[in-house]
């Protein structure tokens, strides 16, 4: 069962409540998941810190993950690189966003896969649908802004493995641009991704990857970004835990 799709980059579109109309269930109390071994194992000696206290919380609070491997759908070029100049870009675009998945596996268990019906994470080749704000004056949609990158999330029910009731789960969507160099994909991606791991926020520091906007030397994921991670991965969730059916 769906239940909404809550985001447009960073903008909340839609929240949901503990009961929601017309849906049979509580959301689960939070509580935090057992850290994966890759963040447990982090251990930061240079004191530089976190910034926690950037990150957006959502109506289940972090969007952390609770089963490893996360699984990663990369949209794949269907022609070899050789056949044209515009293959050549897919396979160009395709190599920069599988570098910064497997950039941000050293620190989360990430797997790519060849399906999207399997995917956790999907990264589609494609600009981000065009956003309109609203204007309550003139009654008008206004200022259309293309962009290059955009993370959308959404909430879902899957079966329980190891009990009978259904789990509270989420799911993101990654669309990257194909108009972009090939660091900047790659720079675009790990932060993109950073944010699909649940760093849904951004750095007020232009040296972690997950600074608030572009910049000309795009930085590597930073121990800050990391240190960030694994406060994240220690707070409590909705996600990962079964919802309770309202009596009725």
């Amino acid at each position: 069962m769906w239940i909404a799709i809550l985001t447009s980059g960073l903008i909340l579109l839609l929240s949901i409540s503990w009961h929601v109309p017309g849906i049979p269930f509580s959301l689960p109390t939070p509580q935090p998941h057992p850290l994966p071994q890759t963040l447990a194992q982090w251990d930061d000696q240079t004191g530089v810190g976190d910034y926690l206290t950037e990150i957006k919380l959502t109506p289940v609070e972090y969007l952390v993950w609770s089963e490893f491997p996360v699984q990663v759908y990369i949209e794949q070029p269907r022609e070899s690189a050789e056949s044209s100049a515009s293959a050549k870009r897919f396979h160009d675009w395709y190599n920069a966003v599988l570098q910064a998945v497997e950039e941000w596996t050293v620190y989360l268990p990430l797997l790519v896969v060849s399906e999207t019906e399997s995917a956790d994470i999907t990264i589609v080749r494609s600009r981000p649908p065009l956003q309109a704000s609203f204007n309550r004056e003139t009654q008008r949609f206004e200022n259309i802004r293309a962009r290059t990158a955009e993370t959308r999330y959404e909430f879902y029910l899957r079966p329980g493995v190891k009990e009978p009731r259904d789990i509270l789960a989420h799911k993101f969507t990654i669309y990257l641009s194909p108009h972009q160099t090939v660091d900047y994909t790659l720079a675009t991606a790990r932060h993109e991704i950073g944010h699909a791991l649940g760093i849904w926020g951004h750095s007020p520091v232009e040296t972690d990857t997950m600074y608030y906007s572009q910049v000309r030397h795009p930085p590597e994921i930073s121990v800050r970004d990391i240190n960030t991670l694994k406060r994240i991965y220690q707070q409590p969730t909705r996600l990962g835990w079964a919802v309770t059916p309202n009596p009725g």
